[in-house]
């Protein structure tokens, strides 16, 4: 198959989140598989900055944004880590050489609608010039849910593009590219479709909106994610759209790239070590407590990497965190996010600084050195529609404690007394979301460390699973090919 991998961003290219890890791995396993793969991502500032190779081509073409022509110029690189797939860049210097990918700390930027209606169009006036031969686009999230409507429409008549099958996968639905009413002139689109059954969703223009109801296939990034977006608590209004089109919907979990997230090959960490040569994973604690200036002892060392906002639990962490202190642990946590979490996390360390660390970074070094050290993670997430921190720590022996939500649900086994007996736990898991449950919750898991029997298998496996990035794209695959009509 030959396969359009279309992005906001894409690591190493930009990135502000899991989306760009996904769209940056998945390419390299499709084309493992035997597929021919292309990619497409705006050229943005930190493009240029990076230092990678990229070639100008010959192809320049104007794209409408409501009654303003706008240039365009293409230029193309080898994917990091691929040996033949093509990345394609997206110029547009007034759009998208920018010191960020869509905003500023005081909100999006005003123009995100024209900027990614831009990049929209640019994609498939690309593959048009290019004379590329595209089977499937897979698109990402809101920024690139209008392929699938503009295919169907303002390229219906084209017959070569319009036979291009979609996928769009939803990361995030509560990130659904909304924009006022009169920015409907800017997509090139009749304004016939702005009604509730397309692109209106309560008098606002609905990117992802559009995308859901035009793509032929649409995935989210974990099954239980994909069933609960068709509820009230986590459809972000959209629920009954998700409903309607339920038959088009699937989920499949993002995967784990083990050539950098595995404590046997991780150059990150000061002592490498397996499932079957555990030692150095108390190396890497003495190490991690030495470098946060902790006591180097024997106590359970918790950790948390993560976003510091109310999605990811913060609040209900910092509402247990004086009677988790009372506890015989140490807690390192690692992240940035909203201003007042980090102010009420950095308050509290002067009382505690033998047991608690409180890093308000993003550090990559220092996150595998806590996946490495840590001996239980925390992720109590309100919602997570996949999660890959999970994945990691069980992979590196850091038993999870979780909400069961979303892709927490899907990878986590609770420590329960038959899972145990049985040894198909992995980890803590939490049904509700509530500060004393999360409390019980870690209770548990503390209680469990004080047996070092039953710890030491239950680690052991957590770190026998399996969430690499050949399962998905076998799947993914498995889609495409349904689309296709080639099952």
């Amino acid at each position: 198959m030959k396969i359009a991998e279309v992005s906001s961003e894409i690591i190493p290219y930009a990135k502000t989140g899991g989306l760009a890890d996904v769209v940056g791995t998945l390419p390299l396993y499709l084309e493992k598989a035997g597929h021919e793969v292309s990619m497409f991502i705006p050229l943005y500032k930190s493009v240029k900055k990076s230092g990678i190779d990229i070639k100008l081509l010959d192809i320049t073409f104007d794209i409408p944004i409501g009654d303003i022509d706008h240039t365009v110029t293409l230029w193309k690189s080898i994917h990091h880590g691929s040996e033949n797939i093509t990345i394609y860049f997206i110029q547009h210097d007034e759009y998208y050489d920018r010191d960020a990918l869509y905003g500023t700390e005081f909100g999006d930027y005003q123009d995100n609608s024209a900027r990614f209606i831009l990049f929209s169009r640019s994609v498939i006036e690309a593959i048009r010039r290019l004379g590329l031969s595209i089977d499937i686009i897979h698109c990402h999230d809101w920024q690139t849910a209008l392929i699938p409507v503009y295919l169907k429409t303002l390229f219906a008549d084209n017959q070569k593009l319009s036979s291009i099958k979609t996928v769009l996968t939803i990361h995030n639905l509560a990130y659904q590219g909304l924009f006022p009413q009169e920015e409907m002139r800017l997509t090139g689109l009749d304004m016939s479709l702005f009604n509730w059954k397309n692109l209106e969703h309560w008098g606002q223009v609905n990117f992802l909106k559009g995308g859901i109801v035009f793509a032929d296939i649409l995935t989210t990034v974990s099954k239980r994610y994909a069933e609960e977006i068709m509820t009230v608590e986590f459809g972000c209004g959209l629920e009954d759209v998700i409903i309607k089109y339920k038959s088009k919907l699937s989920g499949i979990i993002n995967g784990v790239d083990y050539t950098e997230w595995s404590p046997e090959n991780d150059n990150l960490i000061s002592h490498q070590y397996s499932v079957e040569d555990i030692s150095g994973k108390a190396l890497n604690k003495k190490h991690l407590q030495k470098k946060l200036n902790l006591p180097q002892t024997e106590a359970p060392l918790l950790g948390m990497i993560s976003r510091l906002v109310e999605q990811k639990g913060v609040d209900l962490l910092i509402a247990i965190i004086e009677n988790l202190m009372k506890r015989e642990l140490q807690l390192v946590i690692l992240g940035i996010g909203n201003e007042k979490y980090h102010q009420i996390l950095q308050e509290v360390v002067p009382k505690y600084n033998s047991k608690l660390s409180v890093n308000i970074m993003f550090d990559n070094k220092l996150a595998h050195e806590i996946e490495a050290g840590a001996d239980i993670f925390l992720m109590p997430s309100k919602y997570e529609p996949c999660g890959l921190n999970q994945m990691y720590s069980l992979k590196y022996g850091t038993i999870p404690v979780v909400r069961e939500t979303g892709g927490l649900a899907d990878t986590i086994i609770d420590a329960n007394d038959e899972n145990l007996k049985n040894r198909t736990a992995t980890g803590f898991t939490m049904k509700g979301y509530f500060a004393a449950e999360l409390l019980f919750t870690i209770d548990r898991a503390l209680e469990l460390y004080k047996s070092k029997a039953l710890w030491n298998a239950l680690r052991e496996n957590a770190m026998r699973q399996d969430w690499s990035w050949e399962k998905s794209a076998t799947k993914y695959v498995e889609l495409f090919r349904s689309v296709l009509g080639e099952e």
